[in-house]
């Protein structure tokens, strides 16, 4: 099975090392293009073995599985550009969560999935994101969580929960570690402990956290109250952050829905899509 990657930034790069280094697949396995030769020389010199195309049209025909790892707005014209190279039978898998199944199945032959990844793939961790499209029956299906599972933990999802899910999965990283960047550099100004130290202390009290609520079917609010005892130290600590977070997270959810729902807009303009209305379902 041959696996092509259109686009080999963050991202697209980040997918081919964590399948690679998994075992998910072998490095003849591989085909990839990008607009910089630099990044291809990179990669190649990186994973000998990968087949470095001249053009995305060689990628997508050489091809079962082709997964486009491009910004959004670079979606029309690189679907414009690979769709009379493109089958019935093979597999287009977009990783831009604005990207519509809609927008692929009419302008592509091929059959339409939506995976969003996260930067946890490359400890062969997270949740990666799945939305399949009309066209995919159960075979493909399996196929793609079957490879998927070598990096990740597959989830299926609503296409109209793309962006919330993101959030967490994909973007959670993000603002998890925002938070802890604040604490440690509050934890060293205030007590002059060592920054690497409460910074390894904090990436295994996550690592812990994580486990007790994937592993030992702790909930958070749970988990809250084994350790918060009440009267101690951590749950005066806790209801200085209820009040101290309060309305910052649905601001949250709502910056990255406005923004998600101007890209699918655009996205709709740009792929003659107009006057199609979205609801808050529709997201």
């Amino acid at each position: 099975m041959k696996v092509g990657f259109i686009g080999t930034g963050s991202m697209g790069s980040l997918l081919i090392d964590a399948f690679l280094s998994s075992g998910a697949l072998d490095a003849c396995d591989v085909l990839a293009s990008n607009r910089s030769s630099t990044r291809l020389i990179q990669l190649q010199k990186h994973h000998p073995g990968i087949t470095i195309c001249g053009s995305n049209r060689d990628t997508a025909t050489g091809s079962d599985i082709v997964f486009l790892c491009v910004k959004p707005l670079e979606f029309k014209t690189l679907t414009d550009e690979i769709a009379p190279c493109l089958n019935s039978e093979q597999i287009v898998v977009s990783i831009t969560s604005p990207v519509q199944l809609y927008h692929l199945e009419s302008v592509l032959p091929s059959k339409i999935a939506k995976v969003i990844p996260s930067i946890t793939h490359s400890v062969k961790s997270g949740t990666s994101l799945c939305i399949f499209g009309s066209r995919i029956n159960k075979k493909d299906r399996l196929l793609l969580l079957r490879l998927l599972s070598f990096i990740s933990v597959p989830a299926e999802i609503l296409e109209s929960h793309t962006r919330i899910a993101s959030d967490f999965s994909s973007c959670g990283p993000a603002f998890i570690s925002y938070f802890i960047e604040r604490w440690i550099a509050a934890a060293v100004e205030a007590t002059g402990i060592e920054e690497a130290l409460v910074s390894r202390l904090a990436g295994e009290m996550l690592l812990g956290t994580g486990k007790l609520l994937t592993e030992a079917d702790f909930t958070p609010q749970e988990l809250q109250e084994r350790v918060a005892v009440r009267g101690g130290i951590t749950a005066e600590a806790l209801n200085h952050l209820r009040s101290s977070l309060e309305g910052v997270f649905e601001r949250l959810i709502t910056t990255t829905h406005d923004k998600y729902d101007e890209d699918v807009d655009r996205l709709n303009s740009l792929f003659g899509r107009d006057g199609i209305v979205q609801g808050p379902l529709d997201r």
